[in-house]
């Protein structure tokens, strides 16, 4: 039961500090105004795919907290949640590709080290980030792609 709440925690954090940090950050006319690539998807998707993002972000980070609390792994898990929650502030709110690029390189580089780590202890992890490493790396060309045609 102490393992279902650890769960529950970790995926309402997750998905609701997500939500939260979405809300307050919108492309706004400033956005649409940026030249953006060809595979620039519609702006609807986002929120869907973040909010499944999150749950298995989540998911992962409770085994994770579950199996070692102070490990390598939960330190990348904490890190790259740090740099996610801070990209959208920083591409958004501040209206600045450049620092989010900075931004979300690091991010990209700890959740590949969180896959790489969880493999042989956690398969089970690595396989819940293997959706987000895709989606960041995506967002990353999108992001770089972005930088280069404003």
């Amino acid at each position: 039961m102490r393992n279902l709440a650890i769960y529950i925690v970790f995926v309402v954090v997750v998905v609701a500090v997500g939500a939260l940090i979405g809300v307050n950050n919108v492309p706004g006319e400033w956005y649409q105004s940026l030249q953006k690539p060809f595979f620039n998807p519609p702006n609807w998707i986002f929120g869907p795919v973040w909010t499944a993002l999150y749950v298995l972000i989540g998911v992962a980070g409770a085994r994770t907290w579950i199996r070692k609390r102070m490990g390598t792994c939960m330190r990348l898990w904490f890190t790259q949640m740090v740099l996610n929650f801070l990209w959208s502030p920083i591409f958004f709110g501040m209206q600045s590709p450049v620092g989010a690029l900075i931004i979300i390189i690091p991010m990209l580089i700890c959740i590949i080290a969180f896959m790489v780590l969880t493999y042989s202890r956690d398969r089970t992890s690595t396989l819940l980030f293997a959706p987000y490493a895709l989606w960041v790396a995506f967002a990353t060309a999108l992001n770089a792609s972005i930088v280069m045609l404003n």
